[in-house]
């Protein structure tokens, strides 16, 4: 169904992608492989501090990922449980905040309700405790890393229960099954096979995480890998170093990777008679009381520090930071970092699926044309396998002998910052992608509309609304993002996440609490802009019916 020219068009965009990420890449693994040499790979058996550093990186990250995933049980069990409560679909939707909020706001959040002047300690100090409780160092480590995944845990456990067929549940009842065992003999087999690919998942990002250990660490005790690089080439200048920790990472993701792909994909429940799911087992007293509290604590657990970053905001001057020339000068690098971010990994995205759409249509593909599909599918995620922060070091390392690092900086945070955002673009355009050339593509071919008319007439009514998605999602992530321009921050080059940073390193609390409010409201509006003011699917295709 695809004409010579869009064969060709295919095949010199999956050429693309794979040249530009591939030289993007390459060159950061070459600057690192030059600069470490011998030594840098040696070092890592020798230096006691790189091992000491692997090994916080690895406590922290399992820590994280027990706590996390446990605790999203009862949680998720509870949303699987009630499924007719008032506000049940907003705590639904407010799990998903904390993964696309800034990390940095998350942070600043956690901070105003656990640190030293925070809610937490206040009242503890009413109660006669004169010590504050620390939020600072491991603890406060955990407690961020279960803020963020936790949410994250419980929606893929409560997808998982509420796969179940609606049987299981009126056999349970016919058997009068009591709540334990209801778990025992239904919940948990559903979870089980779940469990261990959301453990690789939360543990891939909290052996990754750079901006919450970088502000909650508890010194050279509470870094990671990741803050141990920032560290080396920022401050010590230690460019041996940070590409040894540079390479230790690399292998860490590696076999991360290589474990998540280890595990059996979930199968699939039996056949069902397609009744909506109705659960009897939460309508007794016990479980009402057992649900509302794990609910009610997820979401105080959630809210209270968004919360303190909408007061604590509110406090500060606002007119007079949105009129500062350094939060406008900020806010036009950020947003055309993030435009310029975005719109690459969309672009990347669409030619790569294109080349893999083409190569899969083909009647006998070689080889060749395999193995190119399957690279493609590689280096769509090969941020996952080579961090923000080692991409930023190998490409620091390489403008070294270029002299001024500033004017090169803002690309290569674009590219970073694209390649970060490429594995989510993906998954958003990928699914709409194929059901488009599935409803189209015969019609599409049959009338011999191609080119531009195609792109007006089918392709933008279809597709926008993923597309916009997918931007402004990508956009979002960039704006928040504080890993990728961290080495590269300077007065040439300042992000709102990198000047919220070093207010709060200047102790101007209650400015990069303003600052934080700003950036989450821009982060919000983005977000609401690819999400709403599109048409439903349904009417987009009535539109573009009459070609």
């Amino acid at each position: 169904m695809l004409g010579r020219r869009q064969r060709l068009t295919g095949f010199l965009g999956g050429a693309f992608s794979l040249v530009a990420i591939g030289i993007f890449v390459g060159v950061a693994i070459l600057a690192l492989l030059h600069y470490g040499g011998e030594g840098g790979l040696t070092v890592l058996f020798s230096d006691p501090l790189l091992l000491s550093v692997l090994r916080f990186t690895l406590l922290q990250a399992a820590l994280s990922t027990a706590l996390s995933v446990i605790l999203a049980i009862p949680v998720a069990r509870s949303l699987a449980r009630q499924t007719r409560f008032l506000g049940r679909m907003w705590v639904i939707r407010l799990m998903a905040v904390p993964m696309g909020l800034p990390v940095l706001i998350g942070a600043l959040g956690l901070i105003g309700i656990w640190g030293r002047q925070g809610l937490i300690n206040d009242g503890l100090l009413l109660l006669g405790k004169a010590e504050p409780v620390s939020i600072y160092g491991l603890g406060g480590i955990l407690l961020a890393h279960v803020f963020f995944n936790l949410p994250l845990a419980a929606r893929l456990m409560l997808a998982g229960l509420e796969r179940l067929p609606s049987e299981y549940w009126l056999m349970s009842a016919t058997l009068g099954m009591k709540s334990g065992a209801i778990f025992r003999f239904i919940e948990w087999p559903a979870l089980r096979p779940l469990i261990p690919g959301i453990a690789g998942l939360v543990f891939m990002l909290c052996a990754t995480s750079f901006t919450l250990v970088l502000i909650l660490g508890g010194g050279p005790a509470a870094t990671t890998l990741e803050v141990a690089i920032y560290q080396a080439l920022r401050f010590d200048f230690d460019p041996e170093r940070a590409v040894s920790l540079a390479f230790l990472q690399i292998a860490v993701t590696a076999l991360i990777l290589v474990a998540m792909a280890l595990f059996p994909a979930p199968a699939e429940h039996g056949k069902t008679l397609g009744r909506p799911p109705r659960r009897f087992d939460g309508l007794g007293l016990k479980a009402r009381l057992s649900d509302g509290t794990a609910l009610v604590a997820a979401v105080l657990f959630l809210t209270l520090p968004l919360g303190a970053v909408v007061v604590a905001g509110l406090r500060a001057d606002l007119l007079k930071l949105l009129t500062e020339e350094a939060f406008l000068r900020a806010a036009a690098t950020s947003l055309a970092i993030a435009l310029g971010s975005a719109l690459s990994a969309l672009l990347l995205a669409l030619a790569t699926n294109h080349a893999q759409t083409v190569i899969s249509l083909l009647r006998r593909p070689s080889l060749t044309m395999k193995g190119i599909s399957l690279l493609l599918s590689g280096v769509s995620s090969l941020v996952l396998l080579v961090p923000t922060i080692v991409l930023a070091t190998g490409w620091f390392m390489a403008l070294r002998s270029m002299g001024d690092i500033a004017s090169f900086a803002p690309a290569v945070v674009v590219g970073i910052n694209a390649l970060m955002a490429l594995p989510f673009v993906m998954r958003v355009v990928a699914p709409a992608l194929a059901t488009h050339r599935a409803a189209t593509g015969r019609l599409v071919f049959s009338l011999g509309i191609a080119g531009f008319s195609k792109l007006r007439l089918i392709d933008w009514p279809l597709l926008k609304k993923p597309l916009l998605t997918a931007l402004s999602f990508a956009m979002a992530l960039s704006l928040g993002d504080l890993g990728a321009v961290a080495l590269f921050g300077s007065e040439k080059i300042t992000t709102l996440p990198w000047l919220i940073y070093n207010r709060m390193g200047q102790y101007r609390t209650n400015d990069a609490d303003g600052l934080a409010l700003i950036l989450g409201l821009i982060c919000l509006l983005l977000t609401l802009a690819g999400t709403t003011g599109a048409q439903s699917r349904k009417d987009d295709v009535e539109n573009a019916g009459p070609v």
